[in-house]
């Protein structure tokens, strides 16, 4: 089966991208399935009940996020309400969500978990690696296990590949909105890229107009962050994983510009 994992979706332009492309983007490389990350995806930052709907709507399967997802109250509920939206795992077990859903696609079952890494972030997070054993004997009945590691430091990243290496299918991260270039299949057969990158501008500093950032670093001081609508490029990775032994048997980047009307 193929597997389209998606970086973090940004603002109104994110969501209208896919809404106008990712139907031809999954005929063209022959996706069975697509994860994205939606934790950025409304306008003005965080995710929203319409935000959702539109990923939803543009044939995302299941949606994970990130130290964003609770941002907007407005989705609270609907965390709670659907099983294809993911909040991380290893967030505090009050939260809205859940860390772990499951697409049933008849022939074979997905089971996908959401987590969240500990360097840079709130440490209310319990350690992911304990996290991702707890969380993989809840799929144990999917042979399919798939890991989006939301997390800023690389090295916690690859530490966490490594860890999970041939007990999930794939784990990919996102966060940092700049893909690398380290996509790649671990030893014992687990498919790893550190970062997804963004559906997102292009001609942005991680999806929000260069000018906003360069005041606010410049300057130290408040400003209001305005998400690059045009110019969207959409950045993510294609998991070719056997059905039998749940590992990747390839791993390829993808990059689709300017598609939009």
């Amino acid at each position: 089966m193929k597997l389209l994992a998606l970086g973090d979706v940004v603002s109104d332009g994110g969501c209208r991208a896919l809404l106008h492309n990712l139907p031809k983007i999954k005929r063209e490389y022959g996706i069975d399935v697509c994860i994205a990350n939606g934790e950025n995806s409304a306008k003005g930052n965080g995710i929203l009940p319409e935000s959702a709907d539109n990923l939803f709507s543009a044939g995302v399967d299941l949606i994970t996020t990130g130290n964003h997802v609770f941002r907007r109250k407005g989705i609270y509920d609907y965390l709670d309400e659907h099983d294809c939206i993911l909040r991380p795992y290893n967030m505090h077990p009050s939260c809205p969500g859940k860390g772990v859903g499951v697409i049933d696609m008849g022939k074979y079952r997905i089971g996908v978990i959401n987590l969240i890494g500990t360097a840079f972030f709130n440490s209310n997070n319990s350690n992911p690696f304990d996290a991702l054993d707890r969380a993989i004997r809840e799929v144990v009945d999917c042979k399919i296990k798939i890991v989006d590691f939301h997390a800023e430091a690389t090295g916690e990243k690859r530490a966490l590949g490594f860890y999970a290496d041939g007990r999930v299918s794939a784990l990919f991260g996102t966060h940092t909105h700049v893909r690398t270039a380290d996509a790649q299949i671990l030893p014992k057969g687990t498919g790893y890229i550190t970062d997804l990158g963004m559906c997102g501008a292009e001609n942005s500093v991680l999806g929000i107009e260069p000018e906003c950032i360069i005041r606010s670093l410049k300057t130290g001081m408040p400003t209001l962050y305005q998400a690059k609508e045009s110019e969207i490029s959409v950045n993510g990775c294609v998991f070719e994983i056997n059905e039998s032994t749940g590992l990747t048997e390839s791993v390829r980047t993808i990059t689709v510009r300017e598609l939009m009307p």
